[in-house]
């Protein structure tokens, strides 16, 4: 993998991560806590559905998450590997033409 190839790599993996983190915090953070009152108003399973994304709904999102992240990263290095691959083949072409 080139210099190039590596850099952007990392530079997606930075932005999947960093997305996937901004909604963690809004779900944990933002409806188990910021937006708990307003959330209350809505029942969901016969339970405040602050109260339940507080107990089970940031858990649950957590895990969705984690499937969204495996998920991403095998896309991205699939891509990456088929990058690479074409570059080994390009390098493979030159050496064999010399």
């Amino acid at each position: 993998m080139s210099s190039n190839s590596a850099n952007s790599y990392w530079k997606a993996n930075l932005k999947i991560v960093a997305s996937l983190l901004i909604v963690w915090f809004v779900v944990s953070f933002g409806a188990g806590i910021l937006f708990v009152d307003a959330l209350d108003t809505i029942r969901f399973a016969g339970f405040k559905f602050g109260f339940w994304m507080a107990q089970q709904g940031s858990i649950l999102v957590f895990v969705v998450l984690i499937l969204a992240y495996m998920r991403l990263m095998d896309r991205l290095d699939a891509q990456y590997a088929n990058d690479n691959a074409a570059e080994n083949s390009a390098h493979s072409d030159e050496e064999a033409g010399q």
